[in-house]
């Protein structure tokens, strides 16, 4: 992703009171919450969202305007112990998005607590210097007095410079975040224009749109063996849009579990992405799907630089 540019001033607040601006990373085990939360604050999809884990690949940035401040969103992948060449690249990924932001905002899961990777994360944040603030996700669906503990024991790993109890399904307690960052981030001119809510690439964005139906719609490990390309975008004179994508799988296995049978998965995975990119592009989507066999994707350096991952060398 190419680095912003500072707009003008026109973009600020109109009055006189200073605008702010700057990058928030979120960072967090998988499954946290942490895209559904950055959709929250944005208010529309920048990031997919599943059931399934390490959904996020790289590093996603949804813009938010509140009160007088342009708020960055980093959208992390999800660390956890890496096992692929994918995984490290993630996980990197993750840790240099924390270390390039103004602010790094621990999301962690209540229900599941400090265990495994979030004790693992509280351990690598020691070495941060930027401020940090902990949210504490799915608040609803813990008691009371194991909140207070468990943002206790987070505290006492780490100086957080505040803590927050949130919903991000509901949205419980987000405005506190967000009143708290629009106050916290430096005073400076806005990054992008208002009306844009990610630097994603649509051709890029539509192609995450399709892999995550592929993950809601497949519930094997077929998915983590997958990647999605847009291939083709062609505005047509009728004002609809025609999107090719093809979708690349490791195994000839793989593929048929894509395609269905009678190609009803293939069927069910392009209604599910036309309607939602038709919702966001607000105008007619012809989309075609296509699966292909590129034995040994995960090993490959060019698919890690379309996906926006370094490829690990060891």
């Amino acid at each position: 992703m190419t680095e912003p540019e500072n707009t003008s001033a026109d973009t600020a607040a109109a009055g006189d009171n200073p605008t702010h601006s700057g990058f928030v990373a979120l960072i967090g085990p998988t499954n946290a919450g942490k895209s559904t939360l950055v959709n929250r604050f944005v208010g529309a999809k920048v990031s997919i969202v599943s059931h399934k884990v390490q959904t996020t690949r790289a590093v996603m940035r949804g813009i938010a305007i509140h009160d007088n401040a342009q708020i960055v969103f980093m959208d992390t992948p999800g660390i956890f112990k890496p096992r692929r060449k994918l995984d490290r690249a993630m996980v990197t990924s993750a840790w240099g998005g924390a270390k390039d932001a103004d602010l790094i905002l621990l999301l962690i899961d209540s229900e599941r607590g400090l265990r495994g990777d979030a004790e693992a994360i509280l351990e690598g944040l020691k070495d941060v210097h930027q401020p940090k603030i902990l949210v504490l996700n799915k608040v609803d669906r813990v008691k009371p007095e194991d909140l207070l503990k468990l943002a206790s024991a987070a505290n006492e790993a780490v100086k957080f410079e505040r803590t927050f109890m949130i919903s991000a399904t509901t949205g419980s307690g987000c405005d506190d975040v967000m009143d708290y960052l629009a106050k916290t981030l430096p005073e400076g001119p806005w990054y992008y224009p208002e009306d844009q809510i990610s630097d994603l690439p649509m051709r890029q964005l539509a192609a995450e749109i399709t892999r995550e139906k592929l993950f809601l719609r497949l519930h094997q490990e077929i998915p983590y063996s997958s990647h999605v390309e847009t291939e083709k975008w062609e505005e047509r004179k009728d004002g609809s849009v025609r999107i090719e994508q093809v979708i690349y799988v490791e195994r000839d296995s793989q593929k048929k579990i894509v395609l269905g049978k009678a190609g009803e998965a293939i069927k069910s995975i392009s209604t599910a992405s036309r309607k939602e990119l038709s919702e966001i592009l607000e105008q007619t989507v012809h989309l075609f799907l296509f699966v292909k066999v590129r034995e040994n994707w995960g090993n490959d350096p060019e698919r890690f630089r379309e996906m926006g991952l370094e490829f690990p060398r060891e």
